[in-house]
């Protein structure tokens, strides 16, 4: 099932609330490192209660390890950044079960650099005056938009 990328979260509980989407839902989480907080194993159970033995996450200590592991990979997969100034929106494309959805942290978004590493750059259609939804609502609308147009398969 689809990937989702978290680059560098700075907030726990939206890392907690997407392992909960792992698993009530089958998307593998990839963690990009420095996290703006601790990564332990405690921090870890805490955050995804009791829903950890069912998410699956990798973590990755830097955007370079992240891209080496992608490279090991069976199929390489997209990479599709999720950012507010993303050019397509994300129920116009046709997701693929071997995709990486790229999302920035929280305070910092994602790095400009990495925009040219991407396959394609999405966005959320929203009202004016309003800056951007929450990291994980963004990355549990995607997934549900790639099962849906995948019919559900788990």
């Amino acid at each position: 099932m689809i990937n989702v990328v978290l680059y560098q979260p700075d907030i726990p509980q939206n890392f907690g609330a997407c392992l909960r989407l792992s698993a009530c839902m089958g998307a593998t989480i990839h963690v990009i490192e420095p996290c703006g907080f601790p990564l332990d194993d405690a921090k870890m159970r805490r955050a995804g209660m009791d829903y950890i033995h069912k998410a699956h996450y990798v973590r990755h200590l830097n955007w370079g390890s992240f891209l080496d592991y992608r490279q090991g990979q069976a199929t390489l997969g997209r990479l599709l950044l999720l950012e507010t100034d993303g050019t397509t929106r994300y129920t116009d494309i046709v997701y693929q079960p071997t995709d990486y959805i790229v999302l920035g942290s929280e305070t910092a978004g994602t790095p400009r650099a990495l925009y040219s590493q991407m396959d394609a750059t999405l966005t959320i259609p929203m009202v004016e005056g309003v800056r951007s939804l929450n990291v994980a609502m963004s990355a549990g609308m995607l997934v549900a938009e790639s099962c849906r147009q995948l019919q559900w398969r788990f």
